[in-house]
């Protein structure tokens, strides 16, 4: 017969066994719940870099045909124009437009320039000030002449002076003097450095662009935008008055393309790529700039073409 001492002795082996096995079932089903987090955030990596992958291939694929609109016919180069197609399980939308419906920062005059930043709120003062320090900024400097403009920079505490030379993007404008933040962010969707014209496309200028030229009244841009698709060129031009000096019918040699990939998980990645295309050239076209962004739904509304 078993002493009580035994028997006690047994029943505590006993709770310690079981308090071990207990740790135990804890300790799989906590390595199990991790292993579970794990194998779904690495599908769902999995997924997002996927999905990634197929948007930019499905975004050359979009300027590639984009390109090949602008080419299929030389003489007759489409100003603007939009298409969709379908890959896979993503739906594909594709708009193009000359570059020379947005104002060139490196060619624009003064006056346009001016009259955009009027356009978009600034006092006319301010706005021809600000104008005259983009002009400064792009204008080389002369041999031996003094950089007068320098001395504004280092008056505004700035450590460097004005490029006088091209602006190399539209973020440049940024580094002028004086220039508020504000004003650049509405600014920029209207601005370029691609088309190589002072003159802007006044069949698919956006209304915030046609109203920055001198000249423009209300009432000539509302007529301008009624008639200006299906008119003859002749009477686009009489439309124009004193602004017929800064604007051409003819498409730029750059176009900016925007490519918006929408998956069946409703996620939506947007491409935009401006191109050059020359006539006689060893490539079809060449890329001069490419951002790619994601979407949120509301966004994406508002994708596209300024």
């Amino acid at each position: 017969m078993l002493s009580s001492t035994s028997r006690c002795g047994e029943k505590n082996n006993d709770g310690f066994i079981i308090v071990a096995v207990l740790w135990i079932l804890v300790a799989l089903a906590t390595l199990a719940v991790v292993y579970s987090l794990y194998v779904n955030e690495t599908a769902v990596a999995f997924v997002d870099h996927n999905e990634r992958l197929e948007a930019q291939g499905l975004a050359m694929a979009g300027v590639e045909l984009a390109a090949y609109r602008l080419t299929e016919i030389p003489d007759r180069r489409p100003i603007r124009g939009q298409f969709s197609f379908r890959q896979g399980s993503a739906v594909i939308g594709v708009d193009f437009g000359s570059e020379n419906g947005r104002i060139d920062l490196n060619f624009a005059p003064k006056e346009v320039l001016a009259g955009l930043f009027i356009g978009l709120g600034a006092e006319p003062q301010a706005a021809l000030n600000f104008a005259d320090r983009i002009v400064a900024w792009r204008t080389p400097l002369a041999a031996g002449a003094t950089d007068l403009e320098a001395s504004i920079y280092q008056g505004a505490g700035k450590t460097y002076g004005p490029r006088h030379g091209p602006l190399q993007s539209v973020d440049e404008i940024g580094l002028v003097v004086g220039m508020p933040a504000q004003l650049i962010d509405r600014a920029l969707p209207y601005l370029t450095v691609y088309s190589g014209q002072g003159e802007v496309n006044v069949l698919s200028a956006p209304p915030a662009v046609l109203a920055a030229l001198p000249g423009i009244t209300p009432e000539r841009l509302d007529m301008l935008l009624s008639q200006r698709q299906g008119a003859p060129q002749d009477v686009v031009r009489a439309q124009l008055g004193m602004a017929a000096s800064y604007v051409t019918l003819q498409p730029s040699a750059a176009d900016r393309i925007n490519v918006d990939v929408r998956f069946a998980s409703n996620r939506r990645i947007h491409s935009q790529a401006v191109v050059l295309v020359l006539d006689k050239d060893t490539e079809p076209y060449r890329v001069l700039s490419w951002r790619d962004e994601e979407l949120s739904a509301d966004a994406h509304a508002n994708a596209g073409l300024q």
